[in-house]
């Protein structure tokens, strides 16, 4: 086993080489909170499934880590190792020109993902890496699924723009109307428009919940 990079709630990440390659092991942890047999079904599935998804990525366009190795019994995913810096951690270095250029090109590959009915499900600029050849990588498609919703499509958008205000409050604007202008290259006015539509159906849903449940509290 590799040296360890990060640990979350589902997987664990360690950097290895394998056969002389720089890469990632992605291994999905067990949950003692759930039965053995059911645990090891469930890590199974999403092992495949998100191989599929980053498979399926590179096959629309969109630059994600190449797949070396998938074992089922260990539920484990080794992958091609991205070098570059995320996203998140050169944003506050970048010139306001150069931080809607990489938007522009986020756009636009959300939209590839979209056309071709992946969703991310996590699209936050910690799973951007930008390589040395300028190139933006789309890491991390644990929570990502098969779809053609336009409901998922706008909840993919809606967290993209939150974790941008969450974390980039000073260029939030400027980067999501760069993403969508990207967006808009690939799928259209109209679709774009659709999508945007339901991102502010989804704002206005949680404002509402939010509401609910602060007069709940209150009484």
């Amino acid at each position: 086993m590799g040296v360890l990079v990060k640990k979350g709630a589902e997987a664990c990440l360690f950097r290895e080489e394998w056969y002389g390659l720089p890469a990632i092991r992605k291994l999905r942890v067990p949950k003692s909170y759930r039965v053995p047999e059911l645990d090891y079904e469930i890590r199974r599935a999403r092992t495949v499934h998100e191989a599929r998804l980053m498979h399926e990525a590179c096959k629309a366009g969109v630059p994600a880590p190449s797949i070396y190795f998938i074992d089922l019994e260990e539920t484990t995913i080794i992958m091609e190792y991205v070098e570059g810096d995320r996203v998140k951690d050169i944003l506050d270095y970048l010139m306001p020109e150069k931080r809607k250029e990489i938007f522009f090109e986020v756009g636009s590959k959300i939209a590839l993902l979209h056309k071709n009915g992946i969703i991310h499900g996590d699209l936050t600029t910690s799973n951007m890496i930008q390589t040395t050849s300028g190139k933006i990588f789309f890491v991390d498609f644990g929570l990502g699924e098969f779809s053609s919703s336009v409901e998922n499509e706008g909840v993919d958008l809606h967290l993209m723009r939150r974790a941008l205000e969450s974390t980039h409050y000073r260029y939030s604007f400027e980067c999501f109307e760069a993403i969508v202008n990207g967006y808009e290259t690939i799928i259209g006015e109209n679709l774009t428009n659709d999508v945007l539509k339901r991102v502010h159906e989804i704002e206005s849903r949680g404002r509402y919940f939010k509401r609910e449940t602060d007069n709940l509290k209150k009484n």
